[in-house]
């Protein structure tokens, strides 16, 4: 019986990979056993929680027929019973019960999966609102860099009209400075994979674009806090363009963001190499690992992403194996 029991029970190992098939099997067994004269008792309580995950995990109509087909079974069990053993037998609850007990775990389970889809929703929601907000501020700031180079344009187009008679070697150099300003722009903009939306009107910010050169700042902020950030440079520096040099400076920020206030590191330290292509940034600390994408800085995380993926570059972020959390990024330049 105790072999009998054990080659009953196997079914269930597979429950949380197949659980209607599981389901069905346990079923058969409970009206086999039952047949024989056994205690369908366990087989049927087994069946009651598999209608449970099943509600919880499959869509409502294989819920619904999962827990139609376990009362369908409670029924035979109760029908096959002889005449005065069945409900005084006090391993076989009464049928009311049976049928009471699957009907509260298949509500159970509804409720739960409806709680997930909500929540699922809502994530979804929060998540495209950060990407469009993100998408937002890197138009203001694609904004401001054409609008600073169509300046630059404008004032040496008006002095290269003023002495292209008179001194022709600085009309000369005036256009030349046309030529760059409007090939830096261009460049810039080509690497946008889409239209990005119109930001609201805000007002113009003065103050210049932050880049690398400003990363010292950074660093100064995260050791006022208490996390000793170390950084590497790499390769041979070189101008950068505009759009790739603010967009490094933002990644770096907002894992230094992330550092301090969910990772709970006490040492964060950052690689920025120049390679022949572009720019790689590693940014590693040894915090918690998952901390740092978690619900208060995953959103963070997702607008790094969106940065990087707009400038056709490759972007990851995750806890390492030995601990910490790392980001990586590769930009073309």
């Amino acid at each position: 019986m105790l072999a009998a029991a054990v080659v009953l029970a196997l079914p269930i190992g597979w429950a949380s990979r197949r659980p209607v098939p599981v389901l069905g099997v346990v079923l058969a067994e409970a009206i086999g056993v039952c047949i024989y004269g056994g205690r369908t008792w366990p087989l049927l309580l087994a069946a009651t929680v598999l209608v449970f995950y099943v509600t919880v995990t499959q869509v409502q109509r294989t819920a619904a027929a999962a827990a139609g087909s376990v009362l369908i079974t409670w029924g035979i069990v109760n029908i096959a019973e002889t005449p005065g053993s069945g409900l005084l037998n006090a391993f076989k609850l009464p049928l009311a019960f049976q049928v009471v007990v699957t009907i509260i775990a298949w509500i159970l389970g509804s409720w739960i999966r409806l709680r997930q889809d909500h929540a699922e929703t809502l994530r979804a929601q929060v998540t495209t609102q950060a990407v469009q907000a993100e998408r937002l501020r890197i138009a203001r700031e694609l904004h401001d860099m054409v609008a600073h180079s169509v300046g630059v344009i404008a004032i040496q187009a008006g002095a290269a009209a003023r002495v292209i008679e008179t001194q022709p070697a600085g009309a000369r150099e005036a256009l030349k400075a046309i030529e760059l300003t409007s090939r830096d722009t261009l460049a810039g903009l080509r690497r946008m994979l889409i239209a990005l939306r119109e930001a609201d009107a805000d007002e113009a910010q003065t103050a210049p674009a932050p880049g690398l050169a400003d990363i010292e700042k950074l660093l100064a902020v995260a050791g006022d806090a208490g996390v000793h950030v170390d950084i590497r440079w790499r390769g041979e520096k070189r101008p950068l363009p505009p759009e790739i040099d603010l967009s490094a400076y933002r990644i770096i920020q907002e894992s230094l963001t992330n550092v301090l206030r969910h990772a709970g590191a006490t040492k964060c330290h950052i690689n920025v190499d120049y390679v022949e292509d572009g720019l790689a940034i590693e940014v590693v600390d040894d915090g918690r690992g998952g901390a740092s994408s978690s619900v208060g800085s995953g959103y963070g995380i997702v607008g790094m992403r969106e940065r990087v993926g707009l400038l056709h570059g490759q972007f990851s972020a995750g806890p390492r194996p030995e601990g910490g959390f790392r980001v990586t990024a590769r930009l073309p330049a």
